[in-house]
């Protein structure tokens, strides 16, 4: 899989998931968003640097499991 198609295939994947969340729980989408507003941006800059991490420890390890 090239560089290319293996970033389409993460954009894809997020969004795919994040679609499955919003039609299967739209009501809790409002919950979610207030709890986030209320977090210090510190917490959330480290909530989202944990999620970067993650993601690209996934894509990794499905990069190096396929070839």
């Amino acid at each position: 899989m090239g560089p290319v198609a293996l970033v389409i295939f993460a954009a894809g994947s997020v969004l795919a998931v994040e679609g499955l969340i919003l039609a299967l729980a739209p009501g809790r989408i409002d919950s979610l968003l207030d709890l986030i507003r209320r977090m210090p941006a510190e917490m959330r800059r480290n909530l989202g640097l944990v999620g970067l991490a993650l993601g690209l420890a996934l894509v990794w390890l499905a990069l190096h499991l396929v070839i």
